[in-house]
């Protein structure tokens, strides 16, 4: 039986998740973090990017620490 492999997921899914955890409105995050409503909801629904100065807002505003390290390299590749 082959083992099945799980798929890490994106940063960006995990920053959506952690948004839809903080129990706070997008409006609410929009005001704290200085980042605007139609830019928080184009990152949301995957339509765009946000600059490193609004993944740091973000990331304060939610209160987010950030663990660093890499995947176990697979065997024959």
């Amino acid at each position: 039986m082959a083992k099945k492999r799980t798929r890490s997921k994106k940063l960006t899914d995990q920053l959506r998740q952690a948004i839809d955890d903080s129990g706070m409105t997008r409006y609410r995050i929009a005001q704290e973090t200085g980042i605007s409503e139609a830019t928080l909801s184009k990152f949301y629904l995957g339509q765009r990017g946000l600059s490193m100065e609004a993944l740091n807002a973000l990331g304060e505003c939610l209160q987010l620490t950030i663990h660093l390290g890499r995947k176990p390299e697979q065997k024959g590749k």
